[in-house]
């Protein structure tokens, strides 16, 4: 597996940050000044790629180009939207970035009700707590069916993976999350190990699998370790490594050596299937001394993070 990560900000220091931490790959999307319109134009791409190589790193993994809720939701438009995805995939496949996250979270994206939730010394950590979202409003899209988002989903399917395959650009859902339904009255879909099943049977192809969120499918219930060999290496290109406290509906994202999980028997779990793919953590609480500012993005969270992940992978390769 190759390590990898988010820079926030994307600047000069944190890419030689990154490369001294030992993590080899980069996940960014384009920056904003890189983009003319919906489509990524392959030039930017390009540019934004050889900065990232000339700082001895790789884009391998692009999270995320932008989908909408015209595409999401079904409306009008949304042909014209997707064709723009699909000639953004063209670009990204013929500048050799190989690796695209992507999901299915309509009107709103991940969410949280706390930011501020303590966690180990008193570290700022993220948090849901379904309670709070019980009484909420609904959204201005009104109430969303599971059924419309599976008949989206799949219209979104046929068209893309067949780019996707043509490029030579694998696509990883990524899970849900929280990887409940509804939320304000918007259904999720991409929320269990039984709909994954369903959503990779939408499109059978090599180019058609599974952002492996570890914190999501915690959240769900799932057994890492067991998760990981029901996909198997072909069907996760890429991964996210990170733990909880709870599980939905209640939930606080933790230090990685502090959750619920086996952190090193799910990094075994990747070695035993062969995932050869980035894997990067995820969010991370905040330390004393650091931005609260980024979302679990911070540099000393994952500082810590990567150093605890190295130190995983040394020791289990070292009883290998």
């Amino acid at each position: 597996m190759k390590l990898a990560l988010v820079l926030r900000p994307f600047s000069e220091e944190n890419l030689a940050v990154a490369k001294q931490m030992g993590v080899t790959d980069i996940v960014t999307t384009l920056p904003t000044e890189g983009r003319s319109g919906r489509v990524w134009p392959y030039e930017a791409i390009v540019r934004n790629k050889q900065r990232i190589a000339d700082a001895g790193l790789e884009w391998s993994v692009v999270e995320s180009v932008p989908i909408s809720d015209n595409v999401k939701l079904g409306k009008e438009g949304r042909d014209a939207e997707i064709d723009d995805y699909c000639q953004t995939i063209l670009n990204l496949g013929a500048a050799g970035v190989s690796i695209m996250c992507w999901n299915w979270m309509a009107v709103f994206g991940w969410m949280r009700t706390s930011f501020t939730t303590r966690t180990r010394g008193n570290a700022l950590s993220s948090s849901y707590d379904h309670k709070l979202m019980e009484n909420a409003p609904l959204t201005e899209h009104g109430e969303v069916s599971q059924d419309q988002l599976w008949e989206t989903l799949e219209y979104f399917l046929k068209k893309v993976i067949p780019v996707a395959e043509e490029a030579k650009v694998r696509q990883g859902i990524h899970p849900d999350d929280p990887p409940l339904s509804p939320i304000r009255g918007i259904s999720r879909i991409v929320n269990s190990i039984e709909n994954y099943d369903r959503i990779l049977s939408l499109y059978p192809s090599e180019y058609h699998g599974v952002t492996f969120c570890q914190g999501n499918f915690t959240a769900m219930g799932a057994d890492i370790p067991s998760a990981l060999k029901h996909f198997g290496k072909d069907r996760i290109p890429f991964a996210h490594f990170r733990d909880l406290h709870g599980k939905v509906p209640t939930f606080a994202e933790s230090f990685h050596d502090d959750g619920d999980t086996d952190m090193a028997q799910a990094l075994k779990a990747y070695m035993d299937i062969g995932f050869e793919g980035p894997i990067r953590p995820d969010h991370t609480p905040t330390f004393a001394i650091d931005e609260n500012e980024t979302g679990g993005y911070n540099i000393l969270g994952r500082l810590f993070a990567v150093g605890y992940m190295r130190g995983l992978i040394d020791g289990l390769n070292s009883e290998a």
